[in-house]
């Protein structure tokens, strides 16, 4: 359960003094906009010598004194954007109590601004990660109310064909109720190849994040091998070695713009020609298995074979909806659809 946010008690209560105080951090390059939030909490910022313990605070960045762990804050000179190819065993925050490698180790910029992280990666996970001081950008680009997609490639022990990547997606990517009136579920996997006993798929988010996925697999008796992000918005890894990093182009830095900073007419209509050219065709596949899925065990339910009725010996009488598809195995995650340990290995 969510902690009740503590109300503050300084006096920067005025939104008309300026900008919210997190986001001042954040566009100083200081810290992203979340753990400038976090540095509040730990009261580790002060504003004219006043100790700001909760937010929403206010601040004029021109005209307020602004401390933050101590340390005059001051806006940087230039935004700095960087595309880093990220390797194995790293970690994406500015500092780790265990000690490991941190991603900001990796780039050594000329104008030595300090940079964070344009959302995260796991430690074992590699591919394409963004670095920029430019708080207001990095939040757009993470934020789930612009979905601004990400793509990633998949290794995953085992070998599946369509139909058990239709059912992956019931877990990964299960449908809310407010997407199953809209234009459907944005976010996806498809089938990149085969080798030998392992899969490699191509997963695109649209929203929410890829920090569950390892486990979700392992769960499915899919372990994940490798997990790369390959894509963020329009920028695509390319030509990078592991390790090494350059900064954006001005191409790729307007077009990153172009939907980080879209209104809400824009991002529906993105989501609409998703549809129409053809990114919802997983979704036409996942809405027929889940109709077929719905009509076995049946009762003389038309249009249904008769294998599919009595198959397993598991009909239910009089209902509309199959035993199968209602009932949760002992440790099945609520909400999501069923999944059968008969999937090909």
């Amino acid at each position: 359960m969510a902690r009740r946010a503590a109300k503050p008690s300084h006096s920067l209560n005025d939104a008309s003094r300026g900008q919210r105080i997190q986001k001042v951090i954040a566009d100083a390059g200081l810290a992203s906009r979340r753990e400038a939030e976090s540095m509040v909490a730990q009261g580790l910022v002060r504003v004219n010598g006043e100790l700001i313990d909760a937010l929403p605070a206010w601040v004029d960045p021109a005209r307020d004194r602004i401390l933050v762990d101590g340390r005059i804050l001051r806006p940087p000179a230039q935004h700095i954007y960087v595309m880093l190819h990220k390797p194995a065993g790293y970690v994406c925050t500015s500092s780790d109590p265990e000690g490991r490698q941190l991603v900001t180790d990796l780039v050594e910029h000329p104008t030595r601004a300090r940079l964070f992280s344009v959302g995260r990666l796991d430690f074992d996970s590699t591919g394409l990660l963004l670095l920029t001081n430019d708080g207001e950008f990095a939040n757009r680009l993470t934020h789930p109310r612009y979905e601004v997609h990400k793509e990633y490639e998949v290794m995953v022990k085992g070998t599946l064909g369509p139909e058990d990547v239709a059912r992956l997606e019931q877990w990964i990517f299960p449908v809310s109720q407010s997407q199953s009136t809209g234009p459907g579920r944005q976010s996806h996997l498809r089938i990149l190849r085969r080798d030998g006993e392992r899969t490699i798929l191509t997963m695109e988010l649209r929203e929410g994040s890829n920090h569950q996925i390892r486990k979700v697999m392992a769960d499915l008796g899919h372990p994940v091998k490798r997990l790369r992000r390959t894509r963020l918005g329009p920028v695509r890894l390319r030509g990078l070695a592991v390790g090494a990093w350059r900064d954006l182009t001005h191409s790729e830095l307007m077009q990153l713009r172009e939907q980080a900073f879209a209104d809400a007419a824009t991002i529906q209509k993105r989501r609409m020609s998703l549809v129409k050219s053809g990114g919802g065709d997983a979704l036409k596949k996942h809405g027929k298995l889940r109709r077929t899925t719905t009509r076995r065990g049946s009762s003389g339910s038309s249009g249904s074979s008769g294998s599919s009725g009595s198959s397993g010996g598991s009909s239910t009488s009089g209902n509309s909806t199959s035993q199968s598809a209602t009932t949760r195995s002992k440790g099945e995650p609520r909400g999501r659809g069923s999944w059968s340990k008969n999937t090909r290995k």
